[in-house]
């Protein structure tokens, strides 16, 4: 708050004043909408109307693109004002950035002519990197570049996607979203071992936060950064040995930090076990992968809906149901129903990855149902929240 402006931040309308208010909105709205509209297009009831190549390319690209990229960049342009000590994107530049995503992702259902298209989507995440690169090279805070590098990663993820659906190539676009998924894996770790057991000292009254490892915290990022190029060049789309192994060495990075974060007292504050185990399904989501590798009768998608539903949502939730009240000048207390959301999107993932094996369209109709509940009780209980001032009166 001190490297505001108060007047010139006070005029500006609420929705704006910071990255995390538009876009955990529209990030939000997309993900409990998109998912109902996938099953009604899975049970063929959108009759002749087709976005942007196909339905299923669709589902997987905005998921990634959409969602999670948008929740990325909420939380980075909002957190990197915290640690650059510099005022962070708001007012029209905001609002341009927030309408620049809002236009790409209604030109992948309208399946708009393809170079606007790519146009718009790609500024956007290069935009968003951009931003980043900008502010942290001005104070020179070397230990955050490997973000604005995931960016950059991501923003090439999103272009091979684009190339896909140039060519008609559903399995080159399939190519682009694992390699993206993998990115925000590397996304997670890096985040994540920075903040959950730091929030768990905090929120628990803790003396000092669990110390990280820095070697293994640089072997889980560097070893998802393989992964992710690995689906990008080829190798990781089919089963491997090797590949079983880097994937086994990554669950068993993550079981680790599980392991040495965990405090019995975490069980009974929702905002943390939330993040204990949307951890947990990431290191399960590797393990699931290893196991496909190794040869075993698994899909892998119920591994990838593992890491999306699981870890990525779940991740998700937790970090703005606990970012949007920091942020709005709340106490750290959820408001009424955040622990049945929370539940909801874990139950979506076990429906997701054990259900629908042995039953497929009402585990899918369960799975959705748990997903886009939670999600709806985010927005009714935090929409207001975003959209409204700070209520202690502060400007951002």
């Amino acid at each position: 708050m001190q490297v505001l402006d108060r007047r010139k931040a006070m005029s500006i309308t609420p929705v704006f004043r910071l990255a995390f208010r538009p876009f955990f909105l529209g990030a939000c709205v997309l993900a409990a909408l998109a998912i109902p509209l996938w099953l009604l297009a899975l049970g063929g009831r959108t009759g002749s109307w087709q976005p942007a190549g196909g339905w299923l390319a669709w589902h997987r690209h905005e998921l990634l693109f959409g969602f999670g990229l948008a929740i990325i960049a909420g939380f980075l342009l909002t957190a990197v004002q915290t640690w650059t000590g510099r005022p962070g994107i708001s007012g029209k530049a905001l609002a341009l950035l927030a309408g620049l995503w809002l236009a790409a992702r209604l030109g992948w259902l309208v399946n708009l002519h393809w170079p606007l298209l790519a146009v718009l989507e790609l500024t956007f995440p290069l935009a968003v990197a951009a931003v980043m690169g900008r502010s942290l090279w001005q104070v020179k805070q070397k230990r955050n570049y490997p973000i604005v590098l995931v960016l950059a990663l991501l923003t090439v993820a999103d272009a091979l996607s684009l190339y896909g659906l140039l060519r008609n190539d559903a399995g080159l676009q399939r190519q682009s979203v694992l390699t993206g998924l993998w990115l925000v894996a590397a996304m997670m770790g890096l985040i994540g071992g920075r903040v959950i057991p730091f929030f768990t000292q905090r929120g628990l009254g803790r003396v000092e936060a669990v110390k990280p490892w820095a070697w293994l915290d640089l072997a889980l990022l560097g070893g998802s950064l393989l992964i992710a190029v690995l689906y990008a060049v080829g190798p990781a789309l089919g089963a491997s040995p090797w590949i079983g192994l880097l994937f086994a060495a990554l669950g068993l990075g993550h079981l680790i930090r599980l392991f040495r974060w965990h405090d019995r007292g975490l069980w009974r504050v929702p905002l943390l076990w939330s993040l204990h185990l949307a951890y947990a399904w990431l290191a399960l989501a590797c393990l699931g992968m290893a196991l496909w590798h190794f040869g075993a009768p698994l899909n892998p998608s119920l591994a990838v809906h593992a890491l999306t539903i699981g870890a990525m949502g779940g991740l998700i939730l937790a970090m703005i149901a606990r970012v949007s009240l920091g942020h709005t000048g709340r106490p750290l207390q959820p408001p009424g129903g955040m622990t049945l959301a929370f539940a909801l999107l874990n139950l979506a993932c076990v429906c997701r990855v054990l259900l629908v094996p042995v039953w497929p369209m009402a585990g899918l109709w369960l799975a959705g149902l748990c997903w886009s509940v939670g999600l709806g009780l985010y927005l009714w209980r935090y929409g207001p929240m975003l959209m409204q001032s700070r209520v202690d009166g502060h400007p951002g």
